[in-house]
């Protein structure tokens, strides 16, 4: 890897060029297995300093509470509980603002690498409501001075909080200083979700499944705080395992670990798939890996729980450190990495120095067990129904199962999307051209296709494009990740399909009036846990929805990434919409078979 520069595949770009789509994917796919994406070692640094400065910030803002101590005394002081109560806003801030997930080069974001408020103290840009026909007075699509206000709300509401004494009691805790009163909470756990009800891409972009929830927790007394904190981080492990029983997470492990910036030796990079070149499936490694991986979310937190100090707490709390700092050092696109450090914080303080305090030690269960079912039936219902809820509120972390989406569009209508839409910053292809360059953007650009085409769900997306474009696919259409589009035209993109589906489709085309074939999508939503077989749909941005259909999980895990077609099963599909009648298949409903 270069220091500046990224690494580059070894071919002749002309004639890797000149080939059929799925034979340049086929290239990079390769690639990838070798080399990963080929990100300069100049942008780790860069996410390296961001993670200090994270944690340098916090230490900043817990010392100046009054009555706790320096910034030079953290070893004294850490241990009390307002420090976690303090650490929790502070990323609450911090990720709200855009400086978390979806951040820098990793997110496809470089002038500028960060979105988010940019975007959010903007009036005129682009807001999607999560419920906007039933919920009063949430319609449109478009950012008022309402909406600017409520964001600046949230954000002065968090810095409030975050400023706030210990002026309330411990509630059974040991330590000097007191903590945060309700009062000084009640602002941000009253504004973020009415702000989320105008926006759910703020509400989520704050990861208030995590800190939202951990917000909760401190308006309950002390020692309640921290056994109810203590069951929301098992629930983030359990929610997160119970998402990757299935067959797609080894391929998340595969591209992650193929990706890890300290892995360099390709021979490490070629052992976490089943046959390189010829095979790029997850090998045995990969599944060892993935399905080790679950086993430890599903035990070890159980018994951090139910421990009590001792060595058992002390060899749990250590693989569970072991456990985030392994996707720590892998920096996985998405870049979720201040999380993976919390969350190793949190080991520490609740678990390690608090692990004395039990269920039994709760003093009023009310609370605690409606908190508690709500986060469960969350979690329950976003895997049996995952187009009903987000990934994240759902818990559904790094599953590999994912909704997601595929833009096709012709080179007209992607300067229209540029010219007609208020943003902060152009499509991610245009800002990697002013940086290095039409040649070097388009393999970088299909090294990002690679990535998605390596899930188990690329395999369909990318095996659709005949079906979404009909036969001038490869010569009239520019594909696109949704996350891509999402990205600069929403302020933020972490992996969640929900945020570049139909909604955000049509939002477009109010702005940008697009003709019928100028923007093609295939929303594919996620597998839902008891089904083996994932929802479809075709949609052309002018006329709407003109295939639907599923596809079945067993057809992606016995393809190669660079499949150039892919089996469907249709719904429904009007005769006059063109495909290529060699990838067409016959139009076969199930019994009883309906759309999601």
């Amino acid at each position: 890897m270069g220091f500046v520069k990224p690494y580059l595949p070894a071919i002749d770009y002309d004639e890797w060029r000149a080939k059929p789509r799925a034979e340049r994917l086929h290239a990079m796919v390769v690639d990838w297995a070798d080399a990963g994406f080929g990100t300069p070692d100049s942008v780790y640094l860069l996410y390296a300093l961001k993670i200090a400065g994270y944690i340098a910030a916090a230490v900043f803002f817990v010392a100046l509470t009054p009555g706790i101590g320096g910034f030079g005394e953290v070893a004294r002081w850490w241990t009390e509980p307002i420090v976690f109560e303090k650490v929790v806003l502070w990323t609450v801030l911090f990720e709200v603002i855009g400086l978390g997930c979806g951040f820098g080069p990793l997110t496809l974001r470089f002038l500028p690498p960060i979105g988010a408020f940019l975007y959010w103290l903007r009036p005129g840009t682009i807001r999607l409501p999560p419920w906007p026909g039933k919920v009063p007075g949430t319609r449109g699509t478009t950012r008022t001075p309402l909406d600017v206000l409520l964001y600046a709300g949230v954000l002065a509401a968090a810095v409030w909080a975050l400023l706030a004494p210990g002026s309330r009691g411990l509630g059974g805790l040991p330590g000097s200083v007191g903590l945060i009163e309700p009062a000084r909470l009640w602002p941000l756990v009253i504004l973020l979700p009415v702000l989320g009800l105008r926006d759910k891409t703020i509400f989520l972009a704050a990861r208030a499944e995590v800190y939202g929830t951990m917000t909760l927790t401190f308006l309950l007394p002390g020692t309640d705080m921290i056994v109810t904190a203590k069951f929301v981080m098992l629930a983030l492990w359990w929610g997160a395992a119970t998402s990757k029983l299935n067959q797609h997470f080894p391929y998340v492990v595969s591209v992650m670990m193929s990706n890890n910036p300290l892995l360099r030796a390709k021979a490490l990079k070629r052992v976490f798939f089943r046959s390189y070149p010829d095979d790029i499936r997850p090998s045995v490694a990969s599944r060892a890996l993935a399905h080790g991986g679950t086993v430890i979310e599903f035990t070890v937190p159980l018994l951090l729980v139910l421990s009590r100090g001792g060595t058992l707490t002390v060899v749990a709390a250590t693989i569970m450190v072991a456990f985030h700092l392994l996707i720590l050092t892998s920096i996985p696109l998405g870049v979720p990495l201040e999380w993976n450090v919390f969350m190793i914080f949190s080991i520490c303080f609740l678990f390690g120095h608090y692990a004395f305090a039990g269920p039994a030690a709760i003093t009023q269960p009310v609370p605690d067990l409606v908190l508690l079912t709500v986060v469960a039936l969350t979690i329950i219902t976003g895997n049996l129904a995952p187009s009903m809820i987000s990934f994240l509120p759902a818990m559904r972390y790094y599953a590999g199962n994912w909704d997601t989406s595929l833009w096709c569009l012709r080179p007209e209508a992607a300067a229209k999307l540029e010219a007609g839409i208020k943003k902060a910053a152009p499509l991610p292809s245009v800002q990697l051209t002013r940086l290095y360059g039409a040649q070097v953007t388009d393999l970088l650009m299909h090294k990002g296709m690679a990535f998605r085409a390596m899930h188990a769900h690329g395999r369909a997306l990318y095996g659709m494009i005949p079906r979404l474009c009909g036969p001038t696919h490869e010569t009239d259409y520019i594909p696109s990740d949704g996350e891509f589009i999402a990205g600069v035209v929403l302020g933020w993109n972490f992996g969640d399909g929900h945020l570049h589906n139909r909604q955000l489709l049509d939002a477009l085309q109010e702005r940008c009036h697009f003709a019928e074939g100028d923007v093609r999508v295939v929303v594919l939503d996620a597998q839902p846990m008891h089904r083996q077989r994932q929802h479809y749909q075709l949609i052309d941005a002018a006329t709407g929805v003109f295939e639907d259909g599923y596809v079945a999980v067993s057809d992606m895990l016995a393809r190669q990434p660079w499949t150039a077609d892919f089996p469907v099963q249709v719904v429904s599909r009007p005769a006059s919409v063109p495909t290529e009648p060699s990838l067409t298949e016959p139009n076969r409903t199930e019994p009883g078979l309906a759309e999601s």
